[in-house]
């Protein structure tokens, strides 16, 4: 197998040696995109001593154990209640049973057509909060407002909303499929 560093003009990096250094070595656990380069069997010898968390104290050690549990990202617990919360909050409503009015004793499950929904599109319709009766330009409307709210790419990389925008994904498919969008 031929590669480039096999064309390397580099002599080893360990002192008194004159073979060629074609292997790399990290030279700083802090810094690990600047190298020394080695010949073979030098390389092995320093590999061999390498201790990524030497000169660290324990409470650093602990720390990075802890940080790359979760992949060097912030946790946060789930709270399905507080998800809800924010859900009609982003809609400006902090009491959603006050909104309802009259409204709020009348069968949610039929539609104005008296058409009873199957439990997947109540459930869809729910997700999207959109009217059993939404047409197709009403709920893409809000399926797309939930999905700028929710995706990450749209709050900086921020993950905790994951969980939703999944459920936003599943009910746009779900009243798709029912309504036979195309």
């Amino acid at each position: 197998m031929s590669g480039a560093f096999e064309t390397s003009t580099r002599v080893c990096d360990r002192e008194g040696c004159t073979e060629s250094g074609q292997y790399r070595a990290p030279k700083n656990p802090k810094v690990l995109d600047d190298f020394f380069w080695f010949c073979k069997d030098h390389v092995r010898e320093y590999n061999s001593n390498w201790n990524y968390f030497q000169g660290q104290s324990e409470e650093e050690f602990q720390k990075f154990l802890e940080n790359a549990t979760v992949w060097e990202r912030p946790t946060k617990p789930f709270n399905r209640a507080n998800d809800e919360r924010l859900g009609w909050a982003r809609h400006g409503i902090s009491d959603p049973q006050e909104i309802l009015g009259d409204n709020a004793t009348k069968n949610p499950g039929r539609n104005v057509v008296g058409r009873k929904l199957p439990p997947t599109e109540r459930k869809a319709v729910g997700i999207l909060d959109v009217k059993d009766t939404a047409t197709k330009a009403e709920i893409r409307k809000a399926y797309k407002a939930l999905i700028k709210v929710l995706h990450p790419d749209m709050n900086g990389g921020d993950r905790s909303q994951e969980e939703m925008l999944q459920e936003v994904v599943w009910a746009w498919d779900q009243l798709k499929e029912s309504r036979n969008f195309k």
